[in-house]
């Protein structure tokens, strides 16, 4: 009996331990200098109009700021493996690395919900790397303020909000993914469309403008034509009928 009661003690004391080194660890898992490197990613960019593709909470749908993030560190680990690329040894290339690292290690603290609703809350942006990199530090920045308050916080069950918008998630992706690519398919038609209807018509045009100009020198060169019964066509009858 004593003796199972001190295995009951240790496991007790194990547990204990182990559940503050979690807490310690999720707490500073994210440290200033991860948001410094993704700050510099921020403005090493060039400012452009270029769009790029990729998928992302859809924060409309998604309210709890808790759901929110525990939906977006997944989304932000495809994002960083798929779309965030730079050239090999760079510096970009390297702040990639560390972060991936880091969302590695933060696994430990997101508690996993059904995957069922994996594309629930999510739909299809088109914006700049610029705008990316920008949700990308959010993402990391609002997850630091919330483990700081409680490491526990994400393992809160998401699963209800994650249901309440797994219906309109598909609804709004496909409206989103049809717009910018629509546009993009019409432009592309109907560019050269125009083009061919001012060709033709310009081909047109100049056609006209050459026949006309081509008949107005045959008409200045003809000589007038005399109506019938006029004085000289009556005297070249009269010639015609003299006998010789």
């Amino acid at each position: 009996t004593w003796l199972g009661s001190l295995l009951l003690l240790v496991c007790l004391l194990a547990s204990r331990s182990i559940t503050e080194e979690v807490s310690e660890y999720c707490s500073h898992m994210i440290g200033s200098g991860h948001l410094q490197s993704l700050q510099r990613l921020i403005d090493s960019q060039m400012e452009t109009s270029c769009q790029i593709t990729f998928e992302f909470v859809d924060q409309e749908q998604l309210k709890d700021p808790v759901c929110y993030l525990k939906k977006a560190f997944l989304l932000v680990q495809d994002i960083m493996e798929d779309t965030m690329r730079f050239r090999d040894n760079t510096p970009n290339a390297i702040a990639i690395v560390q972060l991936q690292e880091l969302s590695l290690r933060l696994k430990s603290c997101f508690t996993k919900d059904y995957e069922e609703h994996d594309k629930a809350c999510v739909r299809t942006f088109y914006e700049t790397p610029l705008q990316l990199l920008e949700k990308v530090k959010n993402v990391f920045n609002e997850t630091k303020n919330l483990l700081d308050k409680d490491w526990n916080i994400f393992s809160k069950n998401c699963n209800n909000s994650f249901a309440e918008c797994s219906g309109q998630g598909h609804e709004r992706q496909r409206e989103g993914s049809s717009s910018p690519q629509l546009q993009e398919s019409v432009f592309h038609l109907l560019v050269p469309s125009v083009i061919l209807v001012l060709l033709a018509v310009g081909g047109l045009l100049f056609y006209r403008r050459r026949r006309r100009s081509r008949q107005e020198p045959q008409r200045a060169d003809s000589p007038l034509e005399q109506p019938e019964g006029s004085p000289l066509t009556q005297d070249e009858d009269r010639q015609v009928e003299l006998p010789v």
